[in-house]
């Protein structure tokens, strides 16, 4: 009967970048952040994935407040602009200490693996030669398939595999399934029109607008910060307040794209 929030976020306040921010987002979502400035929205990202502290604020995940390996931690990845791969390593073996650090049985840490590497598109010989001897394209893909290895709930994106060209980079984040809930923190809104449902617009720090992308379609705009901008004006420019998420759900109506 109950049905928890994927994301919850309340008060969140870091220096200049964020202030008193709150949002609700529920499971299933695909949510795009954009921000002015456009660092707002990285940190908003990056303070729900536990990279960094904030000076205030709560964040809940699945309705739980608990960050640690026994609260919400299995249940989230993070995928930055830098994957932060040891070189020397083989995709393998990156994705076998991945599987290690998440303390995954054997059978299953290899049946992950496998299906990791088939989804990245990253086969023999590639998947068996050190990470620094290969592309950047590989690279990045190797950090998405790290960042699978827990089968997250939540997978949050802070400007991820700009190594890629468009269509194999929204390919490879179109994940399948209704219980991945996904955010990307974005200052290049056009480049993910074919990933997400939602756009939220973070504005000094705080949420300025959450809406549909078909909204920018309906009122004739741009999937552009430009357009993104002028919706939220539209709507009044007011900060968004906090919606319960069932009812938020309900409102907006089932994902884009999403079996429910």
């Amino acid at each position: 009967m109950l049905r928890p929030a994927a994301v919850r976020i309340q008060g969140l306040s870091r220096g200049r970048l964020l202030d008193r921010c709150s949002l609700t987002i529920p499971v299933g979502m695909r949510l795009l952040v954009v921000s002015d400035p456009p660092e707002s929205a990285s940190a908003l990202v990056r303070a729900v994935a536990g990279m960094s502290r904030p000076s205030r604020g709560r964040v809940e995940l699945a309705g739980s407040p608990d960050p640690s390996v026994d609260g919400w931690a299995r249940r989230v990845a993070y995928l930055g602009p830098e994957p932060g791969l040891h070189g020397w390593m083989t995709p393998r073996e990156a994705l076998q200490l991945a599987a290690r650090l998440l303390g995954l049985p054997v059978g299953l840490a290899s049946e992950r693996i496998e299906r990791a590497l088939a989804w990245v598109g990253v086969g023999p010989p590639t998947s068996d030669r050190p990470i620094s001897k290969a592309s950047l394209a590989v690279l990045h893909r190797v950090g998405l398939a790290a960042a699978l290895m827990a089968d997250p709930e939540v997978l949050l994106l802070d400007e991820p595999l700009r190594g890629l060209e468009t269509r194999e980079r929204t390919k490879l984040l179109r994940l399948p399934g209704p219980r991945h809930t996904v955010v990307i923190a974005s200052r290049y809104p056009a480049s993910e029109a074919g990933l997400v449902s939602h756009v939220a617009l973070l504005r000094e720090g705080r949420v300025a607008l959450v809406a549909p992308v078909n909204e920018l379609d309906v009122a004739g705009l741009p999937m552009s910060m430009r357009g993104i901008e002028a919706l939220a004006e539209r709507a009044g420019g007011q900060p968004a307040v906090e919606h319960d998420p069932v009812e938020l759900t309900e409102r907006i109506g089932p994902v884009p794209g999403v079996n429910r």
